[in-house]
């Protein structure tokens, strides 16, 4: 294909507009810029070139003004995800996502222009994420680029992107109906072949008229595996969606050459009838995946508070809860949930979360502040502007940043029988369509079709995303919040179990910390200890800030708080301090007389040691009988920051004495998780996320206990209220359920696939039958997949 021209200009090979000079040019083909030029050789370089396919003029240009809006500062505000001096985010709605080449080519934006940093792809919402350098590269020429490559982005004046767009079905619903209605009508033109009529004149104008009413079923209505198949071919991959394109084509060239020279009917009824019952399982396929997609977004809990402030009173509340305009307050190391205005304390935010870069942002009273930023320092207060996007929370957890390198077995098995068995039904189909041409010829085609459709292995990928689809949404509805599906799949091949003590197997609930020094503090004092500890999201810090609460908190400057050891700060010059015994370094004499019995926090003001708090240790209620079940199961181990204390409490609950370690700290933590895995162990890791997000990274699986705070690192792969801790050992069980009823029903396709393979070599099973047999057997393993999950699931409760 070569570059359009006209007497004078050149036009663009790959936008289409004038190019103005003929200078960049590359395989006789004409550019207007560099950035074309650089798109066409990367669609070049990884045979995505069918992006041009063999339309008179490469390119979609963006009609003029199109995306003018987005200029508009306050329009561009509402549609970003973040933005910062440098950096910009955005998420777009693109319908035509549709194939493995559109993620690769959307996911390689940043080589087609050096001012996008990355872009990531949420396939099945059709969403895909872009970060960019804004003051090389507008918001409207991002969109315009999109454009460009063919993905135009779905917007509005009236779009908020974050907020999930309403799936559209109008072109499969079309397709659908004009596959229907010309099937139908075959079927009628068909009466006089079905009924042995031998009207010559009738059965020549209704074969032609057949002819007529095929043709939009395949080349619009079957549109689709037109371009899947051409797609992957032009990869040098053969794709699933092959035997079934190669079965219609053979369908429809058989059917014409019956009517124009043996003057039947030809095979139009069966190739009809075959497309329609294709669509419909294509049909129900996308309505369940929107289905679990929409419970995965709204209906699921995703198990986070946060802390409202109602007249001058703190109180914890759900996220969900939370609403435009109410006030809110951000600790130290919280995530800030939702978008919001600055309107007290000093902000440094992080917003690796969302940029996956760690730098340091401080903001001004006034400033706008992002969801999915994480305050660092002291106690913020905002305003919520707009309401908590729960699926924006999971994209954002989702992000590359925070992904483990581990692979799916079971999906890599599906992955490769799906692979190889297309080459097997392609060989199966050849040599039975070779074996009727010499026994029989009239079966032939049928058994050759046939045998193309029924053994589809599409069927075998249908288990996996359904039944951990509905698996992620039970379990949230529980308040165990999974960040993926094969969160599922990696617990239940996991064999060891590690827990952190402290805010995870203990609460704070029912706690009442008991101050001992030399003296008794004073009322300004208490003020200071609370106004500090008000700071931090540590389970012990808020208990003693409920002891010495006061309504009148002071300013904190330079607030810290170092993992494993304690907080600090300035009030007026005068240094306060409250941790460890290490932290405050203290001499081991002092240390000894402190209550061996509980959790300690020592106090220091201006240098001057005051004493310590003294915690009792409360467990979570039922956790003897969560730990002993789990020990039938699984090695069970105790990393401990605290000392020995409760050393003798605890080695009732494990079957263990050797497994329980204290004085432990963050890195020791982390490095036993990998010694066990070295050994060969599956490790799951539980707790707070507090002084342990190095070792929940690490696990196999990390899962966050939260108790009302909103202090949750990315690190993790699940979230779990702590009241729901007990019930531990039926999540567990229930994500093994999940995987043998994965294996179940993929045992169930395979038999399915051999029994129909059975009739279709005989020659005995038609195409349509076979085509009504593909949905009813994808609705099956749906149905097996979503409905044993949901039976499954009735044990959670």
């Amino acid at each position: 294909m070569t570059a359009p021209t006209t007497d004078t200009t050149q036009l663009c090979f790959h936008c289409g507009i004038e190019c103005p000079d003929d200078h960049i040019h590359i395989d006789e083909k004409y550019f207007c810029c560099n950035g074309c030029k650089t798109v066409y050789q990367i669609l070049e370089e990884n045979n995505l070139c069918q992006y041009y396919d063999l339309e008179k003029m490469g390119g979609n240009s963006p009609q003029i003004g199109q995306f003018a809006f987005l200029d508009n500062p306050v329009i561009a505000n509402d549609l970003l995800d973040f933005q910062n001096d440098s950096i910009s985010k955005v998420t777009f709605y693109i319908p035509s996502i549709h194939c493995s080449s559109c993620l690769y080519l959307l996911e390689n934006l940043y080589r087609l222009h050096p001012a996008i940093e990355r872009s990531q792809v949420d396939f099945l919402k059709k969403q895909v994420s872009v970060t960019f350098q804004h003051k090389d590269i507008t918001f409207r020429q991002v969109a315009e680029l999109l454009t460009s490559l063919g993905y135009e982005p779905m917007m509005s004046l009236s779009d908020v992107v974050k907020e999930k767009q309403k799936p559209t079905y109008r072109k499969l619903l079309t397709q659908l109906g004009v596959a229907g209605f010309c099937a139908g009508n075959i079927m009628l033109f068909s009466f006089p072949e079905y009924l042995g009529l031998q009207d010559a004149t009738y059965k020549n104008l209704f074969g032609y008229l057949n002819i007529v009413l095929a043709i939009p079923v395949v080349f619009y209505s079957a549109s689709g595996y037109f371009e899947s198949v051409y797609k992957s071919l032009r990869k040098g991959i053969i794709n699933i969606d092959f035997p079934i394109l190669l079965s219609i084509l053979v369908a429809f060239f058989r059917g014409i050459y019956e009517v124009v020279y043996n003057n039947g009917a030809g095979y139009f009824d069966s190739l009809t009838g075959l497309v329609f019952f294709l669509l419909i399982g294509k049909w129900f396929q996308q309505k369940t995946y929107n289905f679990l997609s929409f419970e995965r977004d709204y209906k699921s809990y995703f198990p986070l508070a946060v802390t409202r402030l109602m007249f001058g009173k703190e109180e914890a509340v759900s996220i969900s809860d939370l609403k435009k305009g109410d006030k809110i307050l951000v600790r130290n190391g919280e995530l800030i949930p939702a978008d919001s205005m600055l309107y007290n304390g000093k902000a440094q935010i992080d917003y690796s979360f969302v940029t996956g870069e760690s730098a340091l942002e401080e903001k001004q009273l006034g400033d706008f502040l992002y969801a999915g930023g994480r305050q660092v320092g002291g106690t913020i207060e905002m305003e919520v502007l707009k309401e908590v996007s729960q699926s924006y929370l999971t994209q954002l957890w989702n992000n590359d940043t925070f992904q483990k390198e581990q692979d799916s077995r079971i999906k890599t098995f599906s992955n490769a029988v799906g692979k190889y068995f297309t080459f097997g039904v392609l060989t199966l189909a050849f040599s039975v369509a070779l074996y009727w041409y010499l026994q029989d010829p009239s079966k032939m085609l049928n058994a050759f079709t046939a045998v193309l459709i029924i053994a589809c292995p599409c069927t075998l990928s249908l288990s996996y995303p359904f039944a951990l689809g509905n698996g992620l949404r039970l379990l949230g509805k529980q308040y165990f919040y999974l960040k993926n599906g094969e969160v599922i799949e990696q617990m239940a091949n996991c064999d060891t179990i590690v827990f952190d003590k402290t805010g995870t197997l203990t609460t704070a609930e029912g706690s009442k910390p008991q101050f001992y020094g030399s003296r008794k503090l004073s009322s300004f004092e208490e003020q200071m200890i609370a106004s500090l500890v008000r700071n931090s999201s540590h389970p012990i810090a808020q208990k003693i800030k409920h002891l010495v609460s006061k309504n009148d908190y002071l300013t904190i400057d330079n607030f810290r708080e170092i993992e494993g050891k304690g907080i600090e700060g300035e009030i007026d010059g005068l240094p306060l301090k409250l941790g460890s015994s290490k932290f405050l370094g203290l001499s081991e004499e002092l240390v000894s007389q402190q209550n061996a019995e509980a959790s300690v926090a020592h106090v220091s003001i201006n240098n001057h040691y005051m004493g310590y708090f003294s915690m009792p240790n409360f467990y979570r209620e039922g956790i003897e009988n969560t730990i002993a079940e789990l020990n039938k199961k699984y090695q069970t181990f105790l990393l401990s920051g605290d000392n020995e204390a409760e050393r003798h409490n605890l080695e009732k609950y494990f079957s263990r004495k050797e497994n329980l370690y204290f004085n432990c700290s963050p890195q020791d933590k982390l490095t036993f998780i990998k010694k066990l895995q070295n050994e060969g162990n599956k490790v799951i890791m539980i707790g707070d996320g507090l002084n342990d997000a190095g070792a929940l990274k690490q696990a196999d699986v990390g899962i966050a206990v939260t108790d009302d705070t909103l202090n949750f690192t990315p690190m993790s792969d699940a979230i779990l209220r702590a009241e729901q801790l007990s019930k531990l050992p039926k999540y567990l069980n229930y994500s093994d359920f999940g995987l043998r009823l994965i294996k179940f029903s993929y045992i169930f396709s395979l038999m399915y696939n051999c029994i129909g393979l059975t009739f279709a070599i005989q020659g005995t099973l038609s195409p349509v039958v076979a085509a009504i047999l593909m949905p009813v057997n994808s609705i099956t393993l749906v149905g097996i997949a979503s409905l044993g999950m949901i039976w499954g699931g009735r044990k959670l409760k």
